[in-house]
């Protein structure tokens, strides 16, 4: 593995607000505050010592004729023939991919008018035909793309709404909002349109709050909210599905148990998205984007008392205001850790679709590109009816999964973890029990309330969990940090110096409060909500 912040004028030094891979090449989509969309070709010559390079292809926004303002999100299709950017303003704009005598180009297909206010993050449905936007004018947008039109508008929101995942197997829509709430929709279609069920999403769920029991028996409960709320130091909050669809990750989560503060996310089972499933450990910073990598690998068999039964083990990347985390199925602890990356806040997260490499956007102008060889993450996961792609670690699925096999294992609470690291070069490390405790503890029975004047009677969660404590062999992550010099003036040569990450050696004892911009993992606390007792 190898990586860094790539030193190039991407957008003319302003933020770099999102990020995209093409499902089909190596093709990198970026948006900027410039109104900007352009596009990259990213490649490496394999020499070991050398960062990927990313090659200017072409821009979209030829004289400002489209966009007007900054372009907030952008995503490609999963059939590769659109890309959709939505910026400030409420615009979003739906580009085609044309051949050309020069090779190919990207045209203005359709332009969607509805929203009033910024539009914040954008989803696309598995068969490419529907789009869901995410707005500062507190609704949603159900798009039908061939079209062009307003399928549905989803309300309810209170506040601006900064992410929204489209489930993989066309059943739920979900979106998360700084008005500290996280909304299910489930699709129950009403009637038919020329001889087809017609879309119609519901909202299922509301995720507010979470009750605990107070130390004192006699006092009453405690509540406490799951998400940040809107002093977040964000304009994003980027949810995301399992590729297979059998769970959801939402960023920007708020555990507040006693006196401690913890930044989480939250991992939602298809089972039940009533309520979570599982917390992830705590980071210094908030949580404010998650992508899964397109590719399931087959399981390595380090962990058998690990969380998922899958037979595959999923990787996703989960990013906060300062720090990138890779998580896989398998392990507790991330598989890899990168910090101090940027000056600014990281924006969007990108994997390409053979799994080789992994992109961040961050505001303060520049993209960070992770290479891994093949096979690193773990040998690809043939499904049946998909296709192995000869070069990379890709497997294109063609089908969907089934994910009636998905359970979190809840009985894995009562046994000690053995964190194995992951053939990277960088790597949490296996350190000793007496670093980090995995905490859980019991919540009372509650509910999730919505903080409006009308209570969602369906919207209910009752949340249990054994008080067992388990030690978890697993300790802070040494990792050397060298930041780059900041420089004061804003031209093309303050770029950023290459940033270094290795791996110490543990016997280094290097205290973890010591490194520069690294997210402490010193406390973990991993919070697994009892799937079992619940009805």
């Amino acid at each position: 593995m190898r990586g860094g912040t790539v030193q190039i004028n991407w957008h003319d030094l302003q933020p770099v607000l999102s990020l995209d891979f093409h499902p089909a090449s190596h093709r990198l989509a970026t948006a900027g505050a410039d109104h900007d969309v352009k596009i990259w070709v990213i490649s490496s010559d394999g020499a070991e010592s050398k960062l990927p390079t990313a090659t200017f292809q072409s821009g979209l926004v030829p004289n400002g004729t489209a966009h007007s303002s900054a372009v907030n999100v952008i995503r490609f299709s999963p059939s590769g023939e659109y890309l959709a950017s939505g910026a400030d303003g409420g615009g979003i704009i739906l580009w085609k991919l044309h051949s050309t005598e020069d090779g190919e180009a990207w045209k203005i297909h359709k332009t969607l008018l509805f929203h009033h206010k910024d539009v914040l993050d954008l989803q696309w449905s598995h068969d490419s035909a529907f789009l869901v936007s995410a707005s500062v004018d507190n609704t949603c947008i159900i798009w039908d793309a061939i079209k062009g039109t307003v399928q549905q508008k989803l309300e309810g929101h209170l506040h601006y709404v900064q992410g929204v995942a489209w489930d993989p197997l066309g059943q739920y829509v979900a979106s998360l909002s700084s008005d500290r709430t996280c909304k299910i929709y489930a699709n129950k279609p009403q009637g038919k349109s020329k001889n087809a069920e017609k879309m119609n999403f519901v909202c299922q769920h509301t995720l507010v709050k979470v009750e605990y029991p107070s130390h004192d028996e006699s006092k009453p409960t405690v509540k406490s909210h799951l998400f940040h709320d809107e002093t977040l130091p964000s304009f994003f909050r980027r949810l995301a599905w399992s590729p297979d669809g059998s769970f959801l990750v939402l960023p920007a989560g708020l555990s507040k148990h006693s006196s401690e503060v913890i930044n989480t996310a939250y991992i939602m089972s298809r089972r039940d998205l009533s309520r979570p499933a599982i917390q992830l450990p705590g980071a210094s910073k908030a949580i404010v984007a998650v992508r899964f990598c397109p590719v399931l690998f087959t399981p390595r068999g380090s962990n058998s008392d690990g969380f998922f039964k899958l037979p595959y083990r999923v990787v996703f990347a989960v990013a906060t205001l300062n720090s990138l985390y890779v998580y896989d199925t398998e392990s507790v602890p991330p598989i890899l850790i990168h910090a101090g990356l940027h000056y600014a806040a990281i924006t969007d997260i990108a994997w390409s679709s053979d799994a080789k490499y992994l992109a961040v956007s961050s505001r303060d102008g520049y993209c960070t590109i992770i290479e891994f060889e093949n096979e690193e993450l773990g040998q690809p996961h043939i499904l049946p009816g998909s296709k192995e792609v000869a070069e990379g670690n890709m497997a294109c699925e063609k089908t969907h999964v089934s994910v009636d096999s998905m359970e979190v294992d809840v009985g894995a609470s009562n046994h000690k973890m053995e964190a194995s690291p992951v053939a990277l070069r960088v790597t949490v490390p296996p350190m000793s029990a007496e670093n980090v405790t995995l905490r859980t503890w019991e919540l009372a029975e509650g509910n999730v309330t919505c903080e409006n004047k009308k209570p969602v009677a369906a919207d209910s969660m009752e949340v249990d969990a054994s008080d067992n404590k388990v030690k978890m062999v697993t300790g802070p992550v040494a990792v050397e940090v060298t930041p780059p010099p900041v420089s004061t003036k804003n031209s093309a040569s303050s770029y950023p110096a290459k940033l270094s990450v290795q791996p110490r050696s543990p016997s280094a004892q290097v205290p973890i409060n010591s490194l520069p911009a690294l997210d402490t993992m010193g406390n973990v606390w991993t919070h697994r909500l009892c799937m079992s007792t619940l009805s």
